[in-house]
């Protein structure tokens, strides 16, 4: 368990599947901080899920093994629930766009209000900021090499699935 000086962030989303861009924000937020705590879940707002919370997590453990200070779990709660339990003192999120910035905004706000938990937005490098897990599904299901903008692990998981 993190000790009292510990820092901790938490990078929550569906990451169905786990991206480029995904990992970018998790090598980055592990330089700034003791610990990044990866956390997928189901996102009722999303269609159905190519991949189940534990394939993903899988995924993304494989993705951030070369990293020390990461750790994984699944959650079905409010964001700020599952902050609290890990004791991060701050939210992680990726930018994409401006089109982000207003969606995640609001929440930041939101969560700060529920729970005096800041939110951290980063923004992707230009040679991510296109890739969204929606597309990634997109082209795969249509026979599309996504090896390009999905870590080894995952590429070789999409690749069975739609084999």
């Amino acid at each position: 368990m993190a000790g009292p000086s510990t820092r901790i962030a938490l990078f929550p989303g569906s990451f169905d599947p786990f991206h480029n861009g995904h990992l970018e924000i998790v090598e980055r937020t592990s330089k700034l901080f003791d610990q990044v705590v990866v956390a997928t879940m189901r996102n009722p707002q999303k269609v159905e899920a190519l991949f189940d919370l534990g394939d993903r997590e899988a995924m993304i453990e494989e993705s951030t093994a070369h990293l020390g200070n990461v750790k994984i779990v699944s959650f079905a709660s409010l964001v700020v629930e599952l902050a609290a339990a890990v004791q991060a003192c701050a939210i992680v999120k990726g930018l994409r766009a401006v089109s982000d910035f207003e969606t995640e905004m609001q929440m930041a706000q939101m969560n700060f209000e529920l729970s005096g938990i800041d939110t951290l937005l980063i923004p992707t490098g230009a040679a991510h900021a296109f890739l969204a897990s929606r597309l990634i599904r997109e082209i795969a299901r249509f026979g599309g090499d996504v090896s390009g903008f999905v870590p080894p692990g995952v590429s070789r998981r999409i690749k069975e699935k739609f084999a």
